[in-house]
């Protein structure tokens, strides 16, 4: 049994998954294994994978790679966490990467808050090759975080290591989501967890190309309303998250009712008029 488990779904993006491979195998930390899930490339990246695996014996002993045909990044993501056999399970998206010591300090952490379960880091973002400076609302929380994870995705996947009982508390990634899948898995886990913000830089994010999700499917907040109107009627919130989850519901269907309104689309303004008038809090 390994101490992580890292998780890397991978869709036709060879080339950045061998930095992301090897940001893996280059760590300070060597109790680990490597579990790539293949979402149905078709870029050869299997081939990237043998001849890494033909080259470097660290590469043979971590790595564990499973190709599926294309069901999306939950399907990868549940997949990957079914067959991990770590303690705690880390995730790194193909287009990131983790500086040396991420692990291993991670690690430190760990053992340092043993009543913690989820553990996340600061990360440096570069699109485009540019380093991308972050404001003040990008600031990551840590304890419980439910009221911020609500307004934005405030825990980033790929630098995150979580014990691997949480899964069977709140479930997998919804294979239902093409998107923000992440935002409504930490919507369930912030419901009823604390996490620990490692006051330290460790994954590198690169941004930028094409087939990002957020330019696959520019109106992403239709998801989040999914998510949101998912948890408030798992009857799993105490009445004060409840009512910050509806909050912002309400917040983001009004913005889509008045688009709706300019377009004439009735029937849209019907759809999410009901979200809020059937999730309202009882003494609302």
């Amino acid at each position: 049994m390994a101490f992580f488990s890292v998780i890397v779904p991978t869709y036709n993006r060879k080339f950045f998954l061998k930095i992301a491979i090897e940001s893996i195998l280059s760590q300070t930390f060597e109790d680990y294994e490597i579990i790539i899930i293949d979402d149905g490339s078709t870029d050869k990246t299997e081939l990237l994978i043998k001849d890494l695996i033909k080259k470097s014996f660290i590469a043979r002993e971590k790595i564990k790679y499973i190709y599926q045909e294309h069901k999306g990044v939950s399907f990868a993501r549940n997949l990957g966490v079914m067959l991990a056999n770590g303690k705690f399970i880390c995730f790194l998206d193909s287009d990131d990467r983790y500086r040396q010591n991420k692990l291993e300090v991670t690690f430190q952490y760990i053992k340092k808050y043993p009543t913690y379960k989820i553990f996340h880091t600061e990360e440096i973002w570069y699109r485009n090759g540019q380093l991308l400076s972050q404001k003040k609302y990008h600031k990551k929380p840590t304890g419980y975080v439910f009221k911020y994870a609500v307004k934005m995705c405030c825990i980033s996947i790929s630098t995150v290591a979580i014990k691997k009982e949480i899964f069977d508390v709140v479930g997998k990634f919804d294979e239902n989501l093409p998107a923000c899948e992440d935002y409504d898995f930490w919507l369930r886990v912030a419901s009823k967890f604390k996490v620990f913000l490692i006051p330290q830089y460790l994954t590198i994010k690169e941004g930028g190309h094409p087939d990002q999700q957020s330019k696959k499917y520019p109106a992403l907040d239709r998801f989040r309303i999914y998510a949101l109107k998912k948890i408030l009627e798992s009857k799993e919130l105490d009445e004060k998250n409840y009512k910050i989850a509806f909050e912002e519901l309400k917040n983001k269907c009004k913005i889509y009712i008045e688009g709706a309104l300019k377009r004439k689309k009735l029937d849209e303004v019907a759809y999410y008029q009901k979200f809020i008038d059937l999730l309202a809090p009882k003494n609302d």
